[in-house]
């Protein structure tokens, strides 16, 4: 969804220039996310005779943060070669959601004309036209279609009707946030405040990377409770909501140091390792050099602490290199992703594997009821692609839930439910209130995750990191098959004490002992894939059929071509395909069918049969030296063979490969592609 990033120097002399190339790379680095505009903040003086030292400029573009980067040199009034010892500047890039695409509905957003609030967020404000209604009410004017607009103007409000002049920065976002509803990460600025930053966020990521010359240190403080009251106006429009808030921790000494907020870690990494990730209702404020903690309604037994930690993430994880794309880069990543997801926990001499997050719940989870599986899109078919194994394996009901639709069921979840909640940025905001939802009615909760220190790491009870490295492109590849080779680790896991599963655990432990070599195999079939989508590239719609283990890899490998190509595609379950699909079937309709030498083969055999005499041309997914089915196809790639559970990683390669290709061939932007973010935080 939309990028966040702010800058502030503090005695880190920095040419405005300095600080625009600083900001534009932060924007850059979150290109991935999905936007359409793109804008920034920074601070005045101009080259005209400007008396006000504390003016805030904003430039705003829709389109790509390129055009963004452009018009900010375009602006003859700022001095770019002024050297600025303190400096706190926005940039933020926005995905529609309230209003559509424009510079008058970007980023940053600000109080009134003299630009004395502005503020950057990332989210999504349930409550927005009640307090607009209010707002306008008290005479402020709206120039945007935004939900966004309302927090610039709330707080310029309550600065108005403050009590007296010695209100601080992070007071008047407290009294704001405590009015808003629904998911927010935000960070503001003000002419009021030089100098002074202030971040907060509920439901929506927020880290912050801290650079300084001196050795940091994390400074453990009392708690202090502040109870301030609120002026008329914001308290009798919800004052149920005030509470009592507490400064926690603080970071720096008030020397020379550099902090950046971001969305994620991405635009963080080249300038600096270490970070501190943000809890939900935590108000970050920078005053004097020095970052400080406020914590809303702080929880009985929670930790007063934020603790500085260490990113390992190197830069060159989110650098192209020689790849056309990110996507392109990260599905040659996979014989090393998969690799990074099994280091550690798979003993082949043994034959055990160990998940370290599960470890100490592995009895409760065994005692459970049923395992409930819930991701969104791509993490939702990594469960549904391992749900038979796990059933196989650990003999417990497993049951496969897309979390919008769980939770419009209001489904049951009961004490001795164990409830899986998979997503690659562990931000997804539809999984994020399911685990909520679970959590509130006693159910145990794991969290299968990419991204260290994101909200479902930190509420799940228990999880494991995935550990496939940065994903930049908005459609999921390794990620997929790294949640797929985790939650095959667990049911191996669970299935350890049971004889009569041991044959089977052997099998598939060689198997994935082997599944990097066979990956590269499946990748050096990139020639001929490329080939056969130079024959695909102009059609409207392709068709992607398998069942039992493969059904999943044609879900997944529908969802790549939909994503990115813009093609309209659909994964069938061949078993279904007398159901109604049949009737799509002529020669003009393109198909894909998997067919792998496993349980569902003499099936699959018989759906291929129903295609070719429809005169369907199937290009066939299917296992090397299977002669049978070639003769049947118009095209084969051919796949090394391995175990079933195993199969659908190497059978879903060609078909991201196959999306890659189709989307070159008709000129879209792979990584990026229309109306799609890579994290989607909003519901």
């Amino acid at each position: 969804m939309c990028g966040i990033f702010a800058y502030l120097n503090y005695q880190v002399p920095r040419t405005r220039k300095e600080i625009f190339e600083t900001l534009v790379k932060g924007l850059q680095r979150l290109e991935y996310r999905g936007y359409d505009s793109a804008g920034i903040a920074v601070d005045g003086p101009t080259k005209v005779n400007d008396v006000n030292n504390n003016s805030i400029c904003l430039i705003k573009k829709k389109g790509k943060v390129k055009a963004l980067d452009e018009e900010l040199y375009k602006k003859d009034t700022l001095d770019l070669d002024e050297e600025l010892s303190t400096h706190f500047g926005l940039a933020h890039t926005r995905w529609a959601t309230h209003g559509e695409p424009s510079a008058l509905n970007s980023h940053p957003h600000r109080s009134d004309k003299d630009n004395e609030f502005v503020v950057i967020h990332n989210g999504i404000i349930t409550n927005y036209k009640e307090l607009k209604k209010y707002l306008i009410n008290k005479g402020y004017e709206f120039e945007s279609e935004t939900d966004t607009e309302v927090i610039p103007k709330l707080i310029k409000y309550v600065y108005d009707n403050r009590e007296n002049d010695h209100v601080t920065f992070s007071k008047l976002v407290e009294r704001v946030i405590q009015q808003l509803e629904g998911a927010f990460a935000l960070v503001f600025k003000s002419r009021h405040f030089p100098g002074e930053a202030v971040a907060t966020r509920r439901g929506s990521p927020l880290l912050i990377g801290v650079r300084s010359e001196n050795e940091l240190t994390t400074e453990n403080i009392p708690i202090q409770y502040n109870t301030g009251h609120f002026k008329e106006g914001v308290q009798e429009m919800n004052s149920r909501n005030r509470r009592d808030s507490c400064t926690i921790n603080s970071v720096g000494d008030g020397s020379a140091v550099e902090y950046y907020f971001a969305s994620d870690a991405s635009a963080i990494i080249e300038h600096t390792n270490k970070v501190l990730y943000m809890e939900d209702d935590d108000i970050a404020v920078v005053t004097g050099g020095r970052l400080f903690i406020h914590r809303i309604n702080r929880q009985v037994g929670e930790d007063p602490v934020r603790a500085i930690q260490t990113l390992q993430m190197e830069l060159q994880q989110i650098m192209k290199g020689n790849f056309e794309a990110f996507m392109q880069k990260e599905i040659f990543e996979q014989p090393e992703s998969v690799v990074n997801t099994m280091r550690g926990r798979i003993c082949y001499d043994s034959n055990t594997v160990i998940l370290g997050g599960l470890k100490d719940h592995l009895k409760e989870i065994k005692r459970c009821r049923r395992l409930i599986m819930i991701g969104c899109g791509t993490s939702f078919h990594a469960a549904v692609a391992t749900r038979q194994i796990l059933e196989e394996l650990t003999e417990l009901p497993v049951m496969v839930e897309l979390a919008s639709d769980f939770l419009d069921r209001n489904t049951p979840v009961f004490r001795d439910d164990v409830c899986f909640f998979i997503s690659q940025s562990g931000e997804t905001a539809d999984t994020l209130m399911a685990l909520r939802y679970c959590k509130d009615r006693g159910a145990l909760t794991v969290g299968i995750t990419n991204t260290v220190g994101s909200s479902i790491c930190r509420e799940t009870d228990c999880g494991v990191h995935i550990n496939a490295g940065p994903e930049i492109g908005v459609a999921s590849t390794k990620a997929y098959t790294s949640q797929f080779v985790a939650l095959i680790m667990f049911g191996l896991m669970m299935s350890e004490d049971r004889l009569s599963q041991q044959q089977r655990r052997l099998e598939i432990i060689h198997g994935l002992k082997m599944l990097p070599e066979l990956i590269k195999e499946v990748l050096n079939l990139d020639k001929k894939i490329r080939d056969i989508a130079n024959e695909l590239y102009q059609q409207k719609s392709l068709l992607v059929m398998g069942r039992g283990f493969n059904y999943a890899t044609c879900l997944e490998g529908a969802l790549k071509i939909k994503e990115i190509t813009y093609m309209h595609s659909e994964g069938i379950l061949a078993g279904e395909l007398k159901h109604g699909p049949l009737a799509l079937i002529d020669k003009h309709m393109p198909v894909i069918m998997i067919i792998m030498k496993d349980a569902c083969y003499t099936k699959c055999q018989n759906a291929l049969q129903q295609v070719t005499a429809r005169s369907g041309r199937p290009i066939i997914l299917c296992c090397q030296d299977d002669e049978e089915t070639s003769k049947n196809a118009y095209q084969t790639i051919e796949l090394p063979h391995t175990v079933d559970c195993l199969q659908g990683i190497l059978s879903v390669i060609p078909l991201q490969l196959l999306s890659f290709h189709l989307a070159v061939l008709r000129g879209y932007d792979v990584d990026c592609p229309r109306n799609l973010a890579k994290s989607v935080t909003v519901e």
